[in-house]
């Protein structure tokens, strides 16, 4: 299952100012000291509120909404947020309609449209770690997605962890680490969501319970 180039959903809007935490968003490890978490109860803190032909990124019923209606298409949404150093970003992922060859996830180290990390599920049972450098795109896991026995596929809720610990990113799903990659390209910078398609248009996946916490 080969990836296109991601392209973003539109112009997104940028937010100027920090969010306010949310509540309700927990980490997996208790341990971890939290950064940021939004449960998308608050529609005002900061996220991108996009409504487009193509798609949408936007808060929907206590929950974060990203809808794709253009095939091999990927939106995402950032919350303003910047983080100096290492991050775990984790979130719950339900699959609300469309195609289960589709892909979602987190992002970590995201400087702009052009330089990030992320990590994806499909909710036909794969996972990927990769990259986009200099607005190019390259799969840092492997050379396609691999298949993942702890994906639950179809019409389920996932949680995703993605890892950005010094030059290790590593992927857990529903708490099994699934894979690993490393790469130093990129340090620092805001965090995110994504989702996408590939040959059939109308991935709509909601999120809940963003954290970001430090390792």
């Amino acid at each position: 299952m080969n990836k296109r180039l991601i392209l973003p959903i539109a112009v997104l809007l940028t937010a100027s100012l920090a969010c306010s935490l949310g509540g309700g968003g927990t980490s997996a490890d208790s341990n971890a000291k939290v950064l940021f978490q939004d449960d998308f109860s608050d529609t005002s803190s900061g996220w991108d509120q996009v409504d487009t032909d193509t798609g949408t990124t936007d808060y929907a019923d206590g929950s974060y909404r990203i809808l794709v209606n253009q095939t091999q298409y990927d939106a995402w949404a950032n919350p303003g947020q910047s983080f100096d150093g290492d991050v775990i970003v984790e979130v719950d992922a339900t699959k609300n309609g469309g195609p289960d060859q589709n892909d979602f996830g987190v992002i970590c180290h995201y400087q702009d449209v052009d330089n990030y990390y992320y990590f994806q599920i499909t909710s036909d049972g794969n996972a990927l770690i990769g990259k986009v450098t200099g607005g190019e795109q390259s799969m840092i896991s492997g050379s396609d997605y691999e298949a993942a026995s702890a994906v639950r596929q179809g019409a389920a809720t996932n949680h995703i962890r993605g890892e950005c610990v010094g030059n290790s990113l590593t992927l857990f799903v529903n708490g099994e680490q699934v894979l690993s990659a490393t790469d130093a390209d990129h340090t620092g910078g805001d965090v995110g969501l994504m989702a996408g398609t590939f040959d059939t248009a109308g991935a709509d996946i909601l999120f809940d319970n963003f954290v970001v916490s430090a390792p």
